[in-house]
């Protein structure tokens, strides 16, 4: 690590609170987030002169890999801060500040490409009519995101944490959605997408920051389950979740968090 951040004074979880990310920590102690996508964009194999979309695409790594294969490649992102980090990352690579529930786009892409984004998207349909609707006929979507059972034990463990300091259960204010492969595809064929490869898998997945990786984690990605707890409680509340979970997810000096993916192939019919 080049700095160290914990979940006391960080102001991750307020940033994100605020519909911010913080983009600067996201690119330096989340590279997994990416690094994991190599066999993903295999999969997505773009072409020479295609048209990609890449939804999600958070600082760009990934859109600049399709664009480095001969793709011309349109990266968005709801978030400025992400988008801002995207450019100065890759100058030559096109991305734009978006809402994937608001696709304004109409035929015009091969491919639409996202990679651990679409579970942050609620909600889901408006952003499968969009991909629908911008992809040519014949077009394809990969796309990978959690899946049933994501992180399943990190949640749990928050949710008992925070309602045993005395401030609720916060599971209703989960940011994320985790589908089952028959709820997604059923989503996709509703809205003019037949599946062509639909699959659920775990991954267990390293965290970056070594004793420090769950605090990190749960700074950058978890703040809605603390919108009701105070700044200064959170800490305790955090030392909590790391001292329940340490005996299932901390080995060797490495946090491995327990991600399930959900991967996704489909097509637009010609």
């Amino acid at each position: 690590m080049t700095e160290e951040r914990t979940a006391t004074g960080s102001g991750l979880t307020d940033n994100l609170q605020q519909g911010r990310w913080d983009a600067a920590t996201y690119n330096t102690h989340f590279s997994f987030v990416w690094e994991f996508a190599t066999d993903l964009l295999s999969v997505l194999a773009p072409q020479y002169g295609e048209r990609v979309l890449d939804i999600g695409c958070g600082t760009g790594q990934l859109t600049a890999a399709i664009a480095e294969a001969g793709s011309t490649v349109t990266g968005i992102d709801n978030d400025e801060a992400m988008v801002s980090r995207a450019r100065q990352n890759f100058p030559g690579v096109d991305f734009a500040v978006m809402d994937a529930r608001a696709l304004t786009y109409a035929n015009e892409f091969d491919a639409v490409f996202s990679n651990a984004s679409l579970h942050w998207m609620r909600p889901p349909t408006p952003v499968v009519v969009g991909i629908s609707r911008a992809l040519k006929p014949g077009g394809r979507l990969v796309a990978e995101m959690g899946g049933q059972g994501n992180i399943r034990s990190i949640v749990a463990s928050i949710r008992r944490c925070v309602a045993a300091a005395g401030y609720g259960d916060p599971g209703s204010r989960s940011p994320w959605y985790f589908p089952d492969i028959p709820s997604y595809t059923t989503l996709l064929k509703r809205h003019g997408l037949n599946t062509a490869m639909a699959t659920l898998f775990a991954r267990p997945t390293p965290l970056n920051g070594g004793p420090d990786g769950l605090a990190l984690w749960l700074d950058m990605f978890a703040g809605a389950f603390f919108e009701r707890v105070p700044p200064h409680a959170k800490p305790t509340i955090v030392n909590a979740i790391v001292e329940e979970l340490q005996p299932t997810l901390y080995h060797d000096g490495q946090w491995v968090a327990d991600y399930v993916r959900l991967r996704i192939i489909a097509t637009k019919p010609p």
